[in-house]
């Protein structure tokens, strides 16, 4: 049975690499063979040899040794973890020594013993695997120690809404669904997507995720496909991609709605074959991955306008979930104000601390904008501003709550914009943050509101 290695054979004797070309190919999927050693650098990049068959002497009368041995450190130079086995006709235990402190795996002399030399490639094959498991662990390692430091915590919420949420993470979790969650930017999409990966069978495996929206469009294949060394001018290293990163586990990409058409064509390509191939590399590599993804884009509405392609929407989107805003669970902030509370006070040192009951109401009648993530903000700022024990209602500074009550007031500018972003807010007033009943009152659709509150910042 052949084994799957690639195997390159480079000596300046036209009877060798054919003798040797038909002995191998018996025993490896894919064997190139060379008689110009300067070619060297482009045949490793070209077939990505698993193992290297290396002449000592290319001029004839040449018992040196000495030009196999600069091209045994190029290879090195090129390639740390390539296997080099060296070949000579005029072996000895000083120039093997010579050749294994140099870098090479093994050194075989002219003429071999078929058994022997098959013995030494098979050798130097497990070693290679061995090099990529390793590097592989240490890429992914890296990755994983990264995203790891990342802040998250628990979903605090006991509302209606979110009591919908939590019942439809205990049906999905336990399948291999891909999963969209939609929400505005500081909804909890990322904690969401790390609860869909706990419950899961794949929770013992990594969760790696991708802000899409702060990779350039330069780097996008890099990042998520990894490369290989030398395919670019900072390809200093062979780099695992998150989508390999996340093999067997949960890939979570966040802020899919900011991909390009280009972008989003190269990934559709990836979840369709399910597979990857790193850049500057020439053979692919499957992935096995439960795909999560979340924007705070209107997407449906994207693909209607044809910015963001349907049948990739439709790949992602086997099951959608859509988290509400802080403004539509109103129920929910003395939870997460307390939470946020409780973490920050035992930060700072300040394990006292309360919120006064008209602080509350105060926070309850804010419509929060940037949502939960505001809201954790808000507490920390007053955490540390604060004095004394009960935190009131001037500990925390509401922008917008301010403005809105001065817009009450009086209105002195007849801009159209103006005039719709006051409007807006005296509707999410009256409604209490109710994104429904307010776009019913100003007959806009919830999709026309959402993209509304964005462009004014509220």
């Amino acid at each position: 049975m052949r084994k799957d290695a690639t195997i390159l054979i480079v000596d300046d004797e036209e009877d060798i690499l054919l003798t040797l070309r038909l002995f191998l190919k018996q025993h490896f999927d894919r064997v190139f063979t060379e008689h110009n050693p300067n070619l060297l650098p482009r045949l490793l990049r070209q077939y990505e040899p698993d193992v290297i068959l290396l002449d000592m002497n290319f001029r004839k009368g040449d018992t040196s040794g000495k030009e196999g041995m600069q091209w045994l450190k190029k290879v090195i130079e090129l390639d740390p973890t390539a296997n080099v086995i060296m070949i000579t006709a005029y072996g000895d235990v000083k120039v093997a020594v010579e050749c294994l402190k140099n870098g090479a795996v093994d050194f075989v002399e002219k003429p071999w013993r078929n058994e022997k030399l098959l013995a030494t490639i098979h050798a130097a094959t497990r070693l290679s695997e061995s090099k990529q498991e390793v590097k592989q662990l240490q890429s992914r390692q890296r990755i994983m120690s990264a995203d790891i430091d990342q802040h998250y915590g628990d979903i605090v919420g006991e509302s209606a809404p979110m009591k919908q949420i939590f019942q439809t993470i205990d049906k999905v979790a336990k399948t291999d669904a891909n999963v969209l969650i939609l929400g505005e930017n500081g909804t909890g999409k990322e904690l969401i997507a790390r609860a869909i990966h706990r419950q899961s069978p794949r929770a013992e495996e990594a969760f790696i995720n991708v802000d899409l929206g702060a990779i350039p469009e330069t780097l996008f294949e890099s990042e998520l496909f990894g490369h290989k060394k030398g395919s670019f001018t900072d390809a200093k290293d062979d780099r695992t991609g998150r989508f390999e990163a996340a093999s067997k586990g949960t890939l979570f990409l966040d802020e899919i709605g900011n991909l390009s058409l280009t972008m989003q064509a190269k990934l559709l390509t990836v979840l369709q074959n399910r597979e990857i191939v790193r850049v500057g590399a020439n053979n692919p590599t499957p992935i096995d991955i439960r795909l999560v993804c979340a924007t705070n884009q209107p997407i449906y509405d994207m693909v209607r306008d044809k910015t963001f392609r349907q049948d990739l929407l439709y790949r992602i989107n086997t099951v959608a979930l859509t988290l509400p805003p802080l403004r539509d669970r109103v129920t929910d902030i003395p939870l997460l104000a307390n939470h946020f509370l409780s973490v920050y006070a035992r930060k700072y040192q300040k394990p006292s601390l309360k919120i006064a009951p008209d602080t509350m109401k105060k926070l309850q009648a804010y419509n929060w904008p940037g949502n939960i993530r505001e809201l954790r903000h808000t507490v920390e700022r007053a955490v540390i501003l604060g004095d004394g024990d009960l935190l009131q209602p001037d500990d925390f500074m509401l922008q917008n709550l301010i403005q809105q009550e001065g817009m009450d007031q009086s209105l002195d500018s007849y801009n159209l914009d103006d005039l719709e972003k006051w409007a807006i807010q005296k509707a999410m007033t009256r409604h209490q943050g109710n994104i429904t009943k307010a776009a019913e009152e100003l007959g806009l659709t919830r999709a026309a509101l959402y993209r509304r509150l964005e462009k004014y910042g509220l």
